[in-house]
């Protein structure tokens, strides 16, 4: 009865934890695409350095409130996690813009293989033949979604390859440090959000200006747009602290899989709220093949041999590992 009782608690703490991600996901992509389309805000990098400031100071009010304890992420992890998680803002920002918009989705979908791929290297993680197949059927639905116009040059395949790998490794990064340091998603957000913040408001005026030719100071706020600033900022701290819990729980791969659900989300939401332009039969056909591969991608992987570490590549202690799940869940189940 016991380890039952405990199963159900793991599965309703999973489901809120996607729940989570998916709602904030979805509302700061329908909050920025006002923002950005009606209102002319288009500092996309500074923005999301605003977003990782608000976040730092959530943060810090839940440490000195004394629900984040105090832990230790060596610099060199640090450096390199926020090198990674810059790179693909950055990157995907340039990629935008280098890129047609069909080969900018391919470049996000490719995301997938790249992870699975370091997964293999690195975690000795071992796909049964169901679970790459579900993943294709993923791949396939969304392409079908998103993909129109593929025109590709070589500065943009140079952008497009740093924003997949980058994006890749930052993710990958999340669940190994939660799990090499014990960190719960509260800590692994306490120690990378501060320095996210001051580089990319450092920098993020300088690219954004590079890539629209905007400056942020010549920008007309007025009480709407500032008030949509607010809100986007206020989310994302949801979103950021959901993609650390789903990562954390799960993996890099699983949480760009099922994450394909926010795409279908944003189409319908698109549909609603901007418009049935963008709605036809093709796109509700990839959307309905999206939806039946992540279905079968998790039934696949759920099953024994779906997706099965073959030697641990950590070389932490039992007790370390006890600890990291004991306060990982402690911290991620009070969300």
């Amino acid at each position: 009865m016991a380890p039952s009782s405990k199963a159900d608690k793991k599965g309703a703490a999973d489901v809120g934890a996607w729940m989570f991600n998916v709602v904030t996901s979805v509302g700061i992509i329908i909050v920025n695409k006002a923002l950005m389309a009606t209102y002319g805000f288009s500092y996309a990098t500074t923005l999301t350095g605003m977003h990782f400031a608000t976040t730092t100071l959530m943060t810090g009010v839940l440490r000195w409130l004394g629900y984040i304890r105090a832990s230790h992420l060596p610099f060199p992890e640090l450096l390199k996690f926020v090198v990674f998680a810059n790179f693909s803002i950055v990157g995907m920002n340039v990629s935008l813009m280098w890129n047609s918009v069909g080969f900018y989705q391919i470049a996000k979908l490719s995301i997938i293989p790249v992870s699975c791929l370091l997964e293999v290297l690195l975690d000795k993680i071992r796909y049964s033949r169901d679970t790459k197949l579900s993943i294709g059927v993923v791949l396939l639905g969304v392409g079908v979604c998103t993909v129109t116009d593929v025109s590709v040059n070589a500065k943009g395949f140079i952008a497009a390859f740093i924003a997949v790998w980058s994006t890749s490794l930052q993710q990958y990064y999340v669940h190994y440090l939660q799990r090499k340091y014990s960190l719960s998603s509260f800590n692994l957000l306490g120690h990378t959000a501060p320095s996210q913040a001051a580089t990319l408001l450092l920098l993020g005026p300088f690219l954004d200006y590079w890539l629209t030719n905007k400056r942020i100071d010549t920008y007309d706020y007025n009480a709407v747009s500032v008030m949509f600033i607010v809100l986007s900022c206020i989310i994302a701290v949801g979103t950021n602290l959901s993609q650390f819990i789903c990562i954390g729980r799960f993996t890099a791969v699983s949480f760009q899989v099922l994450g394909h659900m926010k795409t279908v989300l944003v189409l319908i939401m698109g549909f609603f709220f901007f418009g049935k332009d963008g709605l036809n039969l093709h796109v509700v056909l990839g959307m309905t093949i999206a939806v039946a591969g992540m279905i079968w991608y998790s039934n696949a992987s759920s099953k024994p041999g779906g997706k099965e570490r073959r030697s641990l590549s950590l070389p932490t202690s039992r007790q370390q590992k006890q600890s990291n799940l004991s306060e990982s869940n402690e911290h991620d189940g009070k969300v």
